[in-house]
């Protein structure tokens, strides 16, 4: 019944959308209706109301549709989604204030006496738009109403002109800042901690390890991610159309012809060109650049885009004049003001101390008071210009609104899909798809791709991602990351939206375009530009880096990436240093072997000591890492027997194990009473043999060779840990010496504090020792090397404030610390002089091979290597 229920939920969702109900109200009324529905049908026929839920009850999965629709709003790692009123409002302003129809012209003018010059124009001013709105309709109904008269009157081709732009303003869909890439982002960061969960409970029950290793975790996504990643293959799309129409212009001139600039090429002209071009571009660079450059978060930047919008308006739509430009002047002379002060100044407020940082707060102050100045001054001429201002935020209101109620309700639908077992008959039917992953991911596209015909990206995105996602995420065999898949999920909906006959685009286009175009014209026209768009998708499903590379590199370079020891890194790290060893290795062993022959005889013997292990354990990392070179060759090989076995068996027991929660369910309505306790006993004993038969079916010789396979891989762990542990004890005590050396002179400085001490302390109380014995040793903390120092005093101290005091073990203590003052400054002093040179040279020479784990974070060459090596999606099923 369960099976009845979820085809008449998706019946009623279907009803309602075709019906003409809101989608924001369809989503969670079938999802509410169909519960109660399940609910009285199981009390009337089972005599339990969660008779026909795959588990639990109606109280349960209305409890969780409503913690999912919370979770919308009231999670605070999803402020993701503020984003997108952000993003909203610069779009709308943008266009209301006829700063896009100005761009639109402009580059007309500027490209079109070159052949298809027209038609690129307009490409590129979509990529632009796209930019700064990402709003798919709004930037065809635009383009299509300035771009289409003008190609038609000049000679283009009604087909070609059609395909221009109703592919040029989908590329809203995936160039950033997308609002589909925000809401994909959103979705996927759920996604990505069912598929977690899903994958460390597949490692449990295939090998019987309590704990998965963290470098096996899903790799999440944000918002900022999803911008990263999609910028590569945006602009390969847009590099696509170029080339495109250039070949078409070359080889067809009378379908692309070029246009001749009626006007001069001269001053006038070119002020019209950069008032119409770099604002826009400015914009675009300060949005995106802030966020690639880690300046910003998604939701800053979406303040900055805002703002940078209502400036632009506010000279935009101004009637001329001398004060047309004075408000954006204002702003830019504002934002130079505060960077400068920002540069030069501490402006903390909290930590002012002397007159100058009072005047770098005064002029950071008048900054802001000027900026605030020139958006307030901006925002009352877009309210009294045409009432722009305020129907934006209308509008602004309005769309925002459709998509966060569209959020809820979705929320609402998710909860009741999985509450007849849809997920998990999504999940079945996909695991048993031949093919492994790619047949998945192939259904999955197909499905999204046909989806698109019917529903907004909006629904695609909070109905369809999060059942089919973590289905994908979870799978080890192509471990695809987080921001891929969004990506290829953008792009996928990008080409639904130009497919004919129902994509969106063309309807927008249709409903703009003069009567002279005929609509068979439009969907001729944008056939090439889908095989373009499929083109980009097998490119970037072929090559992930693509994706990949951007939000990696921007991890890995950024202020808060993580340290070199992070397990996710190890695998790159171990790559690239087994590089450096096979191209740079005898200048490290010569390094080495410099190090082994310093004259460390006046060192105490600790650090002498521990210098010289590791000495020795950094020889020894050659060694080790060519016996993870050998055991990755044995792995290798016996991964070609290994393989195909493990692929068969992991899939016989996957399908044991869905037919051990078939008989889950079974026994469970069984022990309930719910049914005909016969005709269940008999499903049960007909399940168990299936299950049995599958079992039956795994071959002889699996045991053997997952044994042999498991022993190479144990040794490949075995080796890897043993060269992390050795590389870290060698490179670990050079770091310190050289600290300790090099805090010769803050030693020496405490002689005279210590000599004090020693003086003072016969006739000192507990509470006098405390004080001054205590400030000694907070000072001596602070100083490497210096432990056995601040231990011997301490121990003086409390000699001192015992309850019966002992002066003679307290000075006695005393005596012996100043006399290991006295040898520690002698030898840290010669050191200094003979010893940390070399030592800084032995350390620069090891500190990107062996010394790199040891790193606070990775320098930019091993980064950009890690975030190349990271980028590519590496099989990971046969540790599964």
């Amino acid at each position: 019944m369960e099976l009845f229920f979820l085809l008449l939920l998706i019946l009623i969702m279907g009803a309602a959308l075709g019906s003409g109900y809101p989608v924001a109200f369809s989503l969670p009324g079938a999802a509410i209706l169909t519960v109660l529905l399940a609910a009285g049908a199981g009390y009337i026929f089972a005599g339990s109301t969660d008779a026909y839920f795959h588990s639990g009850g109606p109280a349960q999965w209305l409890s969780a549709g409503v913690t999912n629709l919370r979770g919308v709003y009231w999670e605070p790692e999803r402020d993701t989604l503020i984003a997108i009123p952000l993003f909203i409002f610069m779009g709308i302003m943008l266009q209301r204030s006829k700063i896009a129809e100005d761009l639109l012209v402009t580059m007309a003018q500027l490209f079109g006496p070159v052949p298809g010059g027209l038609g690129i124009s307009v490409v590129v001013v979509g990529a632009l738009l796209a930019a700064t709105t990402g709003i798919v309709g709004a930037t065809v109904v635009a383009m299509g109403l300035i771009s289409l008269p003008a190609m038609m009157r000049n000679g283009y081709s009604n087909k070609l002109s059609t395909g221009i732009i109703a592919s040029s303003g989908t590329l809203g869909q995936i160039i950033p800042p997308s609002i589909v890439l925000i809401i994909l982002a959103d979705q996927l960061a759920s996604a990505v901690d069912q598929a977690g969960q899903e994958r460390q409970t597949l490692y449990r029950a295939v090998t019987g390890e309590p704990v998965m290793p963290s470098e096996y975790a899903v790799v999440s996504t944000s918002a900022g991610d999803m911008f990263l990643g999609a910028m590569v293959p945006g602009l390969l799309l847009v590099g696509l159309y170029i080339l495109f129409i250039l070949a078409v212009a070359i080889l067809r001139p009378r379908l692309a012809p070029a246009v001749p600039f009626e006007g001069s090429y001269d001053l006038r002209f070119l002020g019209s060109v950069l008032v119409a071009m770099v604002p826009p571009l400015a914009l675009i660079v300060l949005v995106l650049g802030s966020i690639i450059g880690g300046i910003a978060t998604v939701n800053q930047a979406g303040a900055i885009g805002a703002v940078g919008a209502l400036v632009m308006a506010g000279y935009r739509l101004h009637p001329g004049g001398r004060l047309r430009f004075v408000p954006a002047l204002l702003a830019l002379a504002s934002l130079a003001l505060l960077t400068y002060v920002l540069s030069a100044y501490d402006t903390n407020v909290q930590n002012i101390q002397t007159d100058e940082d009072r005047f770098g707060v005064r002029l950071a102050v008048a900054g802001v008071v000027l900026l605030v100045l020139a958006i307030a001054w901006s925002g009352y001429r877009a309210y009294v210009t045409e009432d722009a201002l305020r129907g934006v935020m209308i509008e602004t209101a309005k769309t925002t609104s459709l998509v966060f109620i569209i959020l809820l309700g979705a929320a609402m639908l998710t909860a009741a899909f999985r509450a007849f077992g849809g997920e998990e008959l999504v999940k079945h039917f996909l695991e048993g798809l031949p093919g492994g992953f790619w047949t998945k991911f192939l259904i999955v596209m197909i499905v999204i791709f046909v989806l698109g015909f019917f529903l907004d990206f909006i629904e695609i995105a909070v109905v369809v991602v999060p059942i089919v996602a973590p289905i994908l995420l979870a799978d080890p065999e192509a471990n695809v990351t987080a921001v891929w898949l969004g990506v290829m999920i953008g792009l996928n909906i990008q080409t639904s939206f130009l497919t004919p006959p129902f994509g969106f685009a063309l309807f927008y286009l249709r409903g703009v375009a003069s009567k002279a175009v005929r609509t068979i014209e439009i969907y001729v026209g944008v056939l090439p530009f889908i095989g373009l768009q499929i083109l980009s998708l097998l490119i970037v499903a072929a090559y992930p880096p693509l994706v990949n590379y951007l939000p990696m590199r921007s991890s890995l370079t950024a202020e808060t990436a993580p340290p070199p020891i992070n397990p996710a890194l190890q695998y790159c790290l171990e790559t690239y240093v087994a590089a450096e060893f096979a191209e740079n290795g005898a200048d490290i062993r010569t390094a080495i072997d410099r190090a082994r022959g310093l004259d460390l005889s006046y060192l105490p013997r600790a650090p002498r000591e521990d210098f010289l292990d590791g000495i020795d354990k950094a020889a020894q990392s050659f060694v080790l890492m060519d016996e993870i070179g050998a055991v990755q060759d044995r792995l290798a090989e016996g991964a070609v027997t290994y393989r195909p076995l493990h692929t068969e068996v992991r899939r016989l027991e996957s399908d044991a194990r869905r037919i051990e929660a078939q008989l889950e369910d079974l026994r469970t309505a069984i022990s309930r009473g719910f049914g005909d306790s016969e005709t269940l006993q008999a499903r049960v004993a007909t399940l168990e043999a299936e299950r049995q038969a599958l079992l039956d079916r795994v071959p002889a010789d699996w045991e053997a060779i997952e044994a042999a396979y498991t022993e190479i891989a144990s040794a490949d762990r075995a080796a890897r840990n043993l060269y992390r542990r050795t590389v870290d004890q060698a490179y670990q005590p050079v770091g310190e010496l050289i600290d300790t050396i090099a805090a010769a002179d803050a030693l020496s400085a405490l002689g005279d504090e210590i000599a004090a001490l020693a003086a003072d302390a016969p006739g000192m109380d507990g509470a006098t020792a405390d004080a001054r014995f205590g400030d000694v040793e907070r000072m001596l903390g602070e100083v490497a090397g210096a432990g056995e120092i601040r231990s011997l005093l301490a121990d003086a101290r409390r000699e001192i404030d015992a309850r019966t005091p002992d002066q003679e073990r307290a000075q006695d203590h005393v005596e012996e610390a100043q006399a290991l003052f006295a040898g520690e400054v002698a030898w840290r002093a010669r050191a200094a002089s003979e010893l940390l040179p070399e030592l800084r040279a032995y350390e620069d020479a090891i500190a990107g091979t062996i010394g790199l784990r040891q790193q606070p974070r990775l320098p930019r060459a091993q980064a950009l290597y890690v975030a190349s090596c990271n980028a590519v999606h590496r099989d990971i099923s046969l540790n599964f």
